[in-house]
């Protein structure tokens, strides 16, 4: 079981890779497009502004990678901005920016009293969840973000399974993980979440096989 946590420039690189191998996964940090594609599983980190995170992932063909790796049934996990840039669009200070388009929905600024939202929150996964599979309901994740995708969009319609969006909130609801087939993705940070963000990280190795 390997996996490679795909360097763009942009995430908590190190800190994925030690809670991926804790998990059992034998992990290289690399930007080599060959390696991404054949890895058994990709993860996406991100940090900071969607547009220098989105410029930073189409230097090494990262979007080019995930779409290839999803339409042959390749599991890929987005961690924080890696997340947002999944989806279609990004707005920061009035700029609009595409994004992987791999959902339709934007990432907007949270409306919320305190910004940025930073520290330990509930999450509400829904039944049948795979990544929060053993996880108790109550239990509390780390987030550092202030913009979020405030709407889920995609309809999947008649014949086919909507993905299972799981919701926090701060000052507004939003969405703070997905999980569409070989597509999952969380807000928050599961490499430092403790226990509970090892053992998402585990449900999601746990996929690979």
């Amino acid at each position: 079981m390997n996996v490679t946590v795909l360097d763009y420039g942009s995430g908590n690189l190190r800190s994925a890779e030690r809670a991926l191998a804790r998990g059992g996964a034998e992990v290289t940090v690399t930007s080599d497009y060959t390696a991404a594609m054949e890895a058994d599983g990709l993860v996406v980190p991100g940090v900071g502004a969607f547009a220098a995170c989105m410029a930073g992932l189409r230097a090494v063909r990262g979007e080019r990678i995930i779409d290839r790796r999803l339409a042959a049934g390749r599991p890929v996990l987005g961690i924080c901005v890696g997340m947002q840039i999944l989806f279609g669009t990004g707005v920061e200070h009035g700029v609009t920016t595409e994004g992987c388009g791999e959902w339709p929905g934007t990432v907007e600024r949270l409306d919320a009293p305190v910004l940025p939202h930073m520290g330990w929150n509930t999450v509400s996964a829904p039944e049948g969840s795979v990544l929060f599979d053993g996880i108790d309901p109550d239990t509390r994740f780390y987030f550092v973000h202030s913009y979020g995708v405030r709407k889920w969009e995609l309809d999947a319609g008649p014949g086919f399974r909507d993905p299972l969006v799981t919701w926090s909130e701060h000052g507004v609801p939003f969405v703070a993980a997905v999980e569409n087939g070989p597509l999952m993705a969380t807000q928050f940070h599961p490499e430092k979440s403790g226990d509970a963000g090892a053992r998402l990280l585990a449900n999601w190795l746990g996929t690979l096989r």
